[in-house]
């Protein structure tokens, strides 16, 4: 079928592979007992198959329309067999996927009419933000882009100071504050140094908290107004970090986020330790957000741009 094509270097795919092997184990365990002893996909087969997607956190709405598509394959072909399954399920979620015209990179990339690119990057703590901030900020400077990072989650001195060992790690300029600073004024500070220093890219990291939608909906609020002083269409993307390891739960944060700011982008992490990586595919198919970089592994490598045809080839090899 048309819509895979092999796009990544060899390494990065075993890479994916690897990172999605407990999701595929998990579901193609269950996949083969639901259809034990069955020879053509039926009822019962589509019953089991729901269960195992909507287990496997690809979420409700999006199994529905998954199951749509293949009770239409099966009318029209009345004896579809169960060993098909498996190719008939990569080409319906990969077909859904390709609704969306994203998820097609294959590098880390900006674009070029925007200096600096100011990615305000959000989430709640825990998630592995700050450990994302830092391998962007690898991936972006080993692409050749010169990277500014700006510490501006004053409200806990962990993630000022994790921030800072990425920032050494790593090799780019950090612009940091006393915790407790007004977060605007870091990004204030980060975007003027960028500027000074004619950065490619700023990365700014934001305060994890969701306990109060209004104040959180009010200082990402005003950190935008602030920045737009110095970049006047600062933040060009917003980007939302989810732990993919919490299936639903990452589903009930993105919509407590795009509900509190506007939200242009997604990073789904932690995937190689869970068997929920079905959650990517329901994620980009409900919010009609970009997933734009998914956490494979630990790794400072392990970070890799969204591909959909890569991802669905390796979750369905």
């Amino acid at each position: 079928m048309s819509f895979f094509k092999k796009l990544f270097s060899t390494d990065k795919k075993e890479t994916l592979d690897k990172g999605l092997e407990k999701s595929k184990t998990t579901f193609f365990s269950k996949l083969s007992k639901a259809v034990a002893g069955k020879s053509k996909v039926d009822d019962d087969v589509l019953d089991n198959l729901e269960e195992i997607l909507v287990a496997s956190d690809v979420g409700v709405n999006t199994t529905l329309k998954i199951i749509t598509r293949i009770e239409k394959r099966v009318a029209e072909d009345k004896y579809l067999g169960t060993d098909e399954l498996n190719q008939i399920l990569r080409e319906e979620i990969g077909a859904l996927l390709s609704e969306t015209n994203t998820g097609e990179a294959t590098e880390f990339e900006i674009p070029k009419d925007k200096k600096p690119y100011v990615l305000m990057v959000v989430g709640v703590n825990g998630v592995g933000k700050t450990t994302t901030i830092g391998k962007l900020a690898f991936q972006f400077k080993k692409a050749g882009y010169k990277v500014v990072l700006g510490a501006a989650d004053t409200f806990r001195a962990a993630a000022i100071d994790q921030l800072q060992v990425w920032a050494d790690r790593v090799d780019v300029p950090i612009v940091r504050q006393n915790m407790g600073s007004d977060p605007a004024s870091v990004a204030f500070d980060t975007l003027q140094s960028a500027v000074a220093q004619n950065a490619d890219i700023v990365i700014i990291d934001t305060a994890g908290r969701l306990h109060n939608k209004v104040n959180l909906m009010n200082e990402l609020t005003k950190v935008k107004r602030v920045m737009q002083k110095v970049v006047a269409d600062a933040p060009h993307d917003v980007l939302l970090v989810l732990d993919g390891s919490t299936g639903q739960n990452a589903f009930e944060q993105a919509k407590q986020f795009t509900a509190a700011t506007e939200v242009t982008s997604l990073a789904v992490t932690k995937l190689d330790g869970t068997a929920k990586g079905g959650v990517v595919i329901g994620i980009s198919d409900q919010f009609q957000i970009p997933v734009k970089y998914i956490g494979v592994g630990e790794g400072i490598e392990d970070l890799q741009v969204f591909n959909k045809y890569e991802f669905v080839d390796s979750f369905f090899k």
